[in-house]
This record gives C-alpha cells, structure tokens and sequence, in this order.
C-alpha cells in the first residue's frame, strides 16, 4: 500500500501508538503530526512541519529528499536508516543526541538546528550545508568534514587530528573548539 503525489497534506495525526497505515509515501506533507515508529517506511520528498519525531524508530527506514522544518527530532538514530538516496534538510529542528554514526550526509543541510551531543563519529560530513547550527558536546571522531564552513555555527568541539577538516571553514573566533585536545589557553 502506498500513498503518492500531489502534495497530500496529512494534519494533527498521533501516530505514536500506532504505525502509520502506508509503507510508501511521496510528496506528502505531514503537519503537526507525532510520531513513534517509521520503521520499514519509504519517505520520497516528504515535508515534516512541526512534528514531533523524538525517538522514533527509523529502522529501514528511506529518507530520500525530505525536509523538516520546525521538528523534534531528539535522539533519533538515523544511523539505522537506509543509506541509499539519504538527504535531508533539517531547518528550525531540534536534534538533541540524534546518532548520525556511519551516516553519508554529504547531500544533508542543517540550517538553525540544535544538535546537542548529536553523535558524528565517522560520517560523512563532506558536502553537507550548515547554517547557524548549536553543536554543545556534539562528538566528532574519524569524521569527514572537509570542506564544510562552520563559520556560521557555534559550540562545536572538533579534534583536527581525529578528524578530516581539509579546507573547512572556521571563523578565528572559533579556534578554541578546535584546540580543546591541546589543553592551552587561548587569550
């Protein structure tokens, strides 16, 4: 069974008791809508708008060009979904100890997100979007972040020799977050 196309909205739904009624879903919009287990679920050009996702479970799950804007997404392991076509926007989201370990990112953009003690161990970061992001005590190790300018993010602890950041940008304000190992005051 499955649910596609023209821009179906789907509101003020409370699928965390229960599991959603499709396997496949394509161009829909849910708004508003909660939610406990996406498991096993193929979303296509999906929006989220003010959901609530904290913890669901994303087991198998296909994240193929989905946008969340203004959505919950706390501790989430998206490492568990599907890797093939993953990209995903996250705008105004909250991504509190959301695990991205192993995840390819590089089509993903981050965009006025908290992503408190989020886990990036070995992913890859490399071609990924970020905009005015919280990173406090978000775990970078063995983490490709080449290229990334992280000039407008904040509170990022990165070691640069556990992780690639080849030509990423930091503003100098920042360094700090990137001498932490060094235990060194910077003045």
């Amino acid at each position: 069974m499955f649910k596609t196309g023209n821009s179906e909205v789907i509101r003020n739904k409370d699928f965390s008791a229960e599991n959603l009624p499709e396997t496949y879903f394509e161009q829909v919009s849910f708004v508003q809508c909660t939610f406990g287990n996406l498991s096993g679920i193929d979303l296509i050009d999906c929006i989220f708008e003010d959901c609530n996702l904290s913890n669901a479970s994303v087991k198998n799950t296909k994240f193929s060009d989905i946008t969340f804007l203004n959505c919950k997404l706390t501790g989430i392991n998206f490492t568990e979904s599907k890797d093939f076509a993953f990209a995903a926007r996250f705008e105004n989201c909250i991504l509190d100890y959301a695990i991205f370990e192993k995840k390819k990112l590089n089509k993903s953009i981050f965009s006025n997100c908290k992503i408190h003690g989020a886990d990036f161990n070995n992913a890859d970061l490399s071609k990924c979007k970020l905009h005015n992001c919280d990173f406090w005590d978000a775990v970078f190790e063995n983490t490709n972040l080449a290229g990334v300018d992280f000039s407008t993010s904040k509170n990022f602890t990165i070691d640069p020799t556990a992780n690639n950041i080849r030509k990423a940008k930091f503003l100098s304000s920042d360094l700090a977050g990137l001498l932490t190992k060094f235990d060194i005051i910077i003045k």
